[in-house]
């Protein structure tokens, strides 16, 4: 039997341990960029090291996708793809906006087994929120289980976007001035946005790439709250596919007005 809540502690004393006492501590050396505007920092690299030997002593066989990781070695991908259970780890989500010492950050956790997401977390360290979900068992948050807004009317749908939509403008732009939605609004963090949709505060979080880091977590979570979630063309969701627009709504008519306007993604 997976333990989630054991799963959730040791996210929690990871993001204690090296995370929320180098926010707004970071020094120079403490920041590089792995390509121009992808971060890195010395928090990440601890953070998914901590997370690394934690689920490895937990599920022995197992093995970890983490981002810095395959940073290094995008072979590592192929993990997904083989018999073992895969733990995929992003250590800070929006690092960006922790580098800048801004607010907007989490780290998201997957378990996924066969192809199949099982389980997904996703923790706020500075708002001490913790999101997750275990296939067929709901999302939950603090002990209470989520469950997406599906009722709300189409002036009223708020969420994030990013790409570029084949017609060239970027999505965000696109779906902004269309006049078909409230408002869009990205937080520089995936996992913050998922947790927005499943915790009913955000109606759709639609992206241009799938890395499993970012996504896998955050669609099962949302799924588990009674949202829609895919490929924007309309595939199931693959964790093993790493580079294809990916949709995730509170509702039927969020999915299709998102679609509607954006079309595909270039």
């Amino acid at each position: 039997m997976l333990d989630v809540d054991a799963i959730a502690g040791f996210i929690r004393e990871a993001a204690a341990l090296a995370i929320v006492p180098r926010f707004r501590q970071l020094r120079q050396e403490d920041i590089r960029e792995k390509k121009p505007g992808d971060f890195v920092t010395i928090a990440d690299l601890e953070a998914e090291r901590l997370l690394d030997e934690r689920l490895m002593a937990m599920m022995p066989g197992s093995v970890v996708l983490g981002e810095e990781a395959t940073a290094k070695d995008p072979a590592r991908l192929g993990l997904l793809a083989g018999e073992a259970p895969v733990w995929v780890i992003d250590p800070i989500d929006g690092t960006a906006n922790f580098a800048r010492g801004e607010p907007g950050f989490a780290v998201i956790l997957a378990l996924v087994a066969h192809a199949e997401v099982c389980a997904g977390w996703i923790y706020d360290p500075l708002g001490d929120s913790m999101v997750l979900a275990e296939r067929g068992s709901g999302a939950w948050s603090e002990g209470r289980r989520l469950a997406v807004d599906s009722e709300a009317s189409a002036e009223r749908l708020v969420g994030a976007a990013y790409g570029r939509t084949l017609a060239g403008p970027r999505a965000a732009k696109a779906l902004g001035d269309s006049g078909r939605i409230g408002a869009v609004r990205n937080l520089g963090s995936s996992a913050l946005e998922y947790s927005a949709v499943a915790l009913g505060q955000a109606h759709f979080s639609l992206h241009s790439r799938s890395l499993p880091w970012d996504h896998a977590a955050g669609m099962l979570i949302v799924a588990e709250a009674g949202g829609l979630v895919g490929f924007l063309d309309g595939a199931p969701y693959d964790p093993r596919i790493a580079d294809r627009a990916v949709l995730a709504a509170a509702s039927r008519l969020a999915w299709d007005t998102v679609c509607a306007v954006v079309g595909r993604l270039a």
